[in-house]
This record gives structure tokens, sequence and C-alpha cells, in this order.
């Protein structure tokens, strides 16, 4: 019964408070919002600004990995119900198929977006999923953004997570671009990982701040 109804309702009430919503973007020099000539990009974000991400980006044709247990599953009816793609798997359950599943939705034209330190954490500590995606599909390159609504409930979870309270401002901050050449050994996996974490908390602290 709860994965009948509860992902219409979560969706029905997520148009309704996205649209209360007044968002404004920031983009730090060498980043940027979308492609320009329509080719698809990975990108990555923090999980606790999940709601306000599911909104804004409800039209970018996006591709959104989504673990594979039942809170994943309820995320993932609810964003289809928004124009996302759900591909399922996580860095813990099913990540080699989840890979090849978004290696497949990026090479038909969609963005494909990761929850960096989904879906269990720590908070604030990117995973290495999407340079590994970034190399399968020579994308050459992985974004970071976070969406930070001014006003806002603070759950006690792990990632603290965020619901926007209606009327809110929320700052959408896309950081610069991380650069992933073709084939990567170990070492260069990590340092790529390490410089996508990175970009991903600069934007975060950029939305908080307003402005980079």
């Amino acid at each position: 019964m709860g994965l009948a109804v509860v992902p219409s309702v979560m969706a029905a009430l997520l148009r309704v408070l996205g649209a209360t919503l007044r968002y404004e973007t920031i983009v730090e020099p060498g980043g940027f919002e979308q492609r320009k000539d329509g080719a698809p990009g990975i990108y990555c974000f923090w999980h606790r600004s999940l709601l306000g991400a599911a909104h804004y980006f409800r039209n970018w044709r996006i591709a959104i990995l989504i673990s594979r247990s039942y809170d994943g599953e309820l995320i993932a009816r609810t964003v289809e119900k928004l124009g996302f793609t759900a591909v399922r798997g996580s860095s813990s359950r099913g990540g080699s198929g989840a890979l090849l599943a978004a290696q497949k939705q990026f090479r038909s034209g969609s963005n494909v977006a990761f929850t960096a330190d989904g879906p269990r954490g720590p908070v604030y500590k990117a995973k290495a999923g999407a340079v590994r995606l970034a190399e399968m599909t020579s994308a050459g390159w992985v974004g970071a953004f976070y969406v930070h609504p001014v006003s806002a409930w603070k759950l006690k979870s792990w990632d603290e997570f965020l619901i926007p309270k209606p009327f809110s401002r929320a700052v959408v901050s896309f950081a610069r671009v991380v650069a992933v050449p073709g084939e990567l050994n170990e070492r260069q996996l990590e340092a790529k990982r390490a410089e996508v974490e990175a970009a991903v908390e600069r934007a975060r602290l950029a939305a908080e701040r307003g402005h980079w």
C-alpha cells in the first residue's frame, strides 16, 4: 500500500511546494548549468539537498542513481513521477550493474546525477561512482551542484536532510567542473574522486553564503 500511494502523494506535494520556491542561480567561474550543445553530462550533489534538486531539475532529462532499499524504492517511484529515470543500485548494492545502466542512459542522451554521499553516508564524503562513469563514457568531466533552501526543516538523519519551507528562497549553486581524462589508475581515480568531493562541497558552501 505504501509503495502504491506514497510516491503519488509525495510527488504532488513536491510540485506544490516547489512552485512556491524562489530560485536563484550562482555559478563558479569554470562551471555551468547545462551543456549548451545539448550533450548529456554527469553531475554530483549531496544527498541532503535531494528535495530541492528534484523539483528544480525535473525537466532536465536526468537519470538518477537510487539505492536498492525500501526507502530507495519510494524515492525512485516518486522521482519517476517528476520526469526522472531511476537507475537502481549504489556503491554497496548493485554498483556495477547500476553503472552499466547509467552508461546506457548517458549514451541515449540523458544526463546522469549521483547523490555523491548517498545512500548512507558519511555525509559530505563522495563515492567514486561519478568518476567511474565519466571514465566509462569518455564524458570528459563531472559537474557539481547544490540546492540550498534558505528556510528549511532539518531532519535528524545522517545527512541532516533538508525539507524546504514554502516560499523559501532557494540558491542553486554550480561549481567548476572536474576534468576526467580517459583511463585512470587507482591513484588517479582517488585523486579525481577527491576533486569531485571538494567541488560539491564548494557548491554547498557557496549556496549557503549566497554567492561565490
